[in-house]
C-alpha cells in the first residue's frame, strides 16, 4: 500500500509516498480501507518540530474516514463493509490504517465518508470546549481564537447553537473576516488588540468564555478579555511559545479559571470518554446542521502542499487528503 512518511524533521519537503506493506489489525484493532485522511495542525507539529513523535522513520495522520477492512480480535459493534470514521495515534496518511476500536465510530447516515473526515476531531474538539471544559451557560458571550479555521468554524456553530448571547471570533487576517462570519459569528475580530475589540464590542464587561489554540501573547490577550468570573480555555500551542502559567494572583481579582484540553490526550487516557464525546457531538452535528467548508484537497503525493498552506495560515475551514 502506499502512505506517506519522513525520516528526518523539517519543512512540508521531507514528507515521501513509500509503499509499504498492507497491515492487518491486532487485538481490539480495526484496518480500515482509507477514503479522506484529515489534516491537522498536528501533523504539521510533528513533522517540523517532532511533537509527539518517538521514533523516526514517522508516519503522520490523526483521522481517517473509509470503510472497514477486517476486525481484529475481540472486536464488536462493527462490522466490516460498514462505513466509519476513525481517530489514530499516527499512520493515517495512508490507504489502510489500523486504528483502535475504541476510537472507530461509525458514520451516522446523515453523514457521508468525505463530511465526516472534514467534521470528526474539530467537532469532537469544538464540542468538548463549549461543554464539558468551558462549560458554557445559555446567554454567555463567546471568544473563540481562530475563528476562520476548521475548530474555529465549527465552535461558532456548536456556541451559538448552545444558546450563547453573542459569539465574537478572531481572525488573523482582514479577508479571512468575512469567510468566517458565516459560521456563527455576531463579530469578527482582526489583529493582535482583539481584546481590547472585545472589550469595545461588551461595552467594557468582558467575555464569559475565550478559546485559544495560539498561546504565548494570544493566551495573554485571551485572559485580558475575559470578564468577571470568565473562563480562558488552551486547547493549543500554535506559537510555540514557553507553557503559560497562572497563579492566584493573576486571577483572583476578577475571579477567573483557566484550563486546558488535548483531543489526543483524552484519547490516550481515556478512550471510552471520547467516545462518549465523539457520539454526542456527531448527535448535536445532525440535530443542529453543524457544517465545515473543505478548502482544499490533495492526493497523498501532494500532502506537502496542504502542510505548507495549513502553516502559511492562509488556508481557512478543513484540508483533506482524498485517496480515491
Amino acid at each position: 500500500m502506499r502512505a506517506v512518511t519522513f525520516d528526518r524533521l523539517g519543512g512540508p519537503e521531507v514528507l515521501q509516498v513509500v509503499d509499504l506493506p498492507e497491515p492487518e489489525p491486532g487485538p481490539g484493532e480495526v484496518a480500515v480501507a482509507v477514503d479522506w485522511v484529515g489534516v491537522n495542525f498536528a501533523d504539521a507539529k510533528a513533522r517540523s518540530v517532532g511533537y509527539r513523535v518517538d521514533t523516526l522513520p514517522f508516519h503522520p495522520g490523526l483521522e481517517v474516514s473509509g470503510t472497514v477492512r477486517a476486525l481484529g480480535e475481540d472486536v464488536t459493534g462493527l462490522t466490516v463493509g460498514q462505513h466509519v470514521f476513525a481517530m489514530l495515534n499516527g499512520k493515517g496518511y495512508a490507504e489502510t490504517a489500523i486504528a483502535p476500536a475504541a476510537t472507530t465510530f461509525a458514520v451516522p447516515d446523515a453523514l457521508d465518508l468525505r463530511d465526516a473526515a472534514a467534521l470528526g476531531t474539530v467537532l469532537a474538539t469544538g464540542y468538548a470546549l463549549v461543554h464539558d471544559v468551558a462549560r458554557l451557560r445559555e446567554g454567555e458571550t463567546v471568544l473563540v481564537q481562530g475563528a476562520a479555521g476548521g475548530v474555529g468554524t465549527v465552535t461558532g456553530q456548536l456556541a451559538r447553537a448552545a444558546g450563547a448571547g453573542r459569539v465574537l471570533g478572531v481572525v488573523s487576517r482582514p479577508e479571512k473576516a468575512a469567510y468566517a462570519k458565516e459560521f456563527g459569528y455576531d463579530e469578527i475580530l482582526v489583529g493582535e488588540d482583539f481584546d481590547e475589540q472585545a472589550r469595545a464590542a461588551t461595552d467594557g464587561r468582558g467575555v464569559d468564555v475565550a478559546l485559544d489554540p495560539v498561546g504565548g501573547e494570544s493566551w495573554n490577550r485571551s485572559i485580558a478579555a475575559l470578564a468577571r468570573f470568565g473562563r480562558a480555555v488552551s486547547f493549543g500551542n500554535a506559537s510555540d511559545a514557553a507553557p503559560w502559567s497562572a497563579g492566584m494572583a493573576d486571577l483572583a481579582g476578577r475571579g477567573l479559571s483557566v484550563s486546558a484540553f488535548s483531543i489526543l490526550g483524552l484519547g490516550a487516557a481515556d478512550p471510552a470518554r471520547l467516545r462518549l464525546l465523539t457520539e454526542r457531538a456527531f448527535r448535536e452535528a445532525e440535530r443542529a446542521g453543524i457544517t465545515i467548508p473543505v478548502t482544499g484537497e490533495f492526493p497523498l503525493e501532494r500532502a506537502g502542499e496542504a502542510h505548507a498552506l495549513l502553516e502559511g495560515r492562509s488556508s481557512t475551514g478543513k484540508l483533506l487528503l482524498k485517496l480515491h
